[in-house]
């Protein structure tokens, strides 16, 4: 952050694992349960524990709504004991409450964090999106062209067929017409029934993921925490946010939005040092769930750093299983 030591930095990124870690506990304890909303506010309550534990002046920019000041972690709420940096924080204490529910792969416990007035504040509404990994040339899919030329220029940059090209899409109504239009070039879709930031990162990784490109509309707080990890990990990104009322279009005016039609870039949804961390609760195809044998608990947990560049992946052990009650 600025004006901290680079140890400094590094042991708040450490911090941030421990954060996630704990609201991946507590959410894998309601897994195929079918409560959503159980599993939901254990993840808010024990990541809240942890981040007022942290010595951070932070203020949540992308939560779980501007209006629901408790339980949930809300825009605007201010976390840590004040004592430290002034942060930015972007969070999903379960992301993918459906996905966890019913014991299904891929839901994360997710933050990003970044200096203040480095994050979009979105509210907590719809975003069109398109996300791709990295080392290909700027702009090289575009969220205003149609899906078959982001799909064409995607297959003609990896030097593959288009049928070696699978997107990623949230499995919803809305997108019955993008669906059409990709499955009408040739290639694959993987549906997701939730879960759009793993989604998202996914796409840095397609050897292992199989998936090369994200397109449609999810979250836009779930976008914002992709374009972080995005930032540090590499990839492209953008996204509009999608407003359906009056109501809507006055929350994002209160927070500063007044183009409703702009096209973000991942730099604008998340710029300077960013941080961004995810710890599994399920299985996925990113990181392991959290698993319980007897009093040990096993976590994994990736977290990033985007002015190092580095990725750590961290599988840990907790055998003081009392620090997660």
């Amino acid at each position: 952050m600025a004006g901290q030591s680079n140890a400094m930095d590094r042991e708040l990124a450490l911090e941030l694992v421990r954060v996630t870690e704990r609201a991946a506990v507590a959410a894998a304890r309601l897994r195929g349960r079918g409560d959503e909303k159980a599993a939901d506010q254990a993840a808010v309550d024990a990541m809240r524990r942890e981040l007022n534990a942290l010595d951070i002046a932070g203020t949540v920019v992308i939560g779980e709504g501007e209006r629901d000041e408790a339980p949930m972690l809300y825009i605007g709420e201010t976390v840590g004991t004040g004592k430290g940096p002034k942060v930015d924080i972007a969070l999903d204490p379960l992301e993918g409450t459906t996905i966890t529910a019913k014991c299904m792969p891929n839901a994360l416990a997710v933050i990003a964090m970044a200096e203040a007035g480095s994050l979009l504040h979105a509210p907590d509404v719809y975003m069109d999106k398109i996300a791709i990994g990295g080392n290909y040339r700027k702009d090289l899919v575009d969220l205003d062209a149609p899906a078959a030329d982001n799909i064409n220029a995607l297959a003609e940059a990896k030097g593959v067929p288009v049928a070696e090209i699978t997107a990623c899409i949230l499995d919803r109504p809305r997108h019955g017409a993008l669906i059409e239009a990709v499955r009408a070039t040739g290639a694959a879709i993987q549906l997701i029934g939730d879960g759009d930031v793993a989604g998202v990162i996914n796409t840095t990784d397609p050897d292992d993921t199989g998936i090369d490109i994200y397109m449609g509309i999810g979250g836009a707080p779930e976008g914002v925490l992709a374009a972080a990890a995005l930032r540090c990990i590499g990839g492209q990104m953008q996204g509009r946010l999608v407003t359906s009322n009056a109501e809507q279009k006055e929350r994002a005016k209160k927070m500063g939005i007044e183009d409703f039609d702009r096209k973000y870039t991942m730099q604008e949804m998340a710029s300077g040092d960013v941080m961004f961390a995810a710890t599994g609760v399920t299985d996925g195809s990113m990181l392991s769930g959290v698993k319980t044998r007897g009093n040990t608990i096993y976590t994994e947990t990736v977290v990033m750093r985007s002015s190092t560049g580095t990725t750590r992946w961290i599988k840990a052990k907790h055998t003081h299983t009392t620090k997660f009650q």
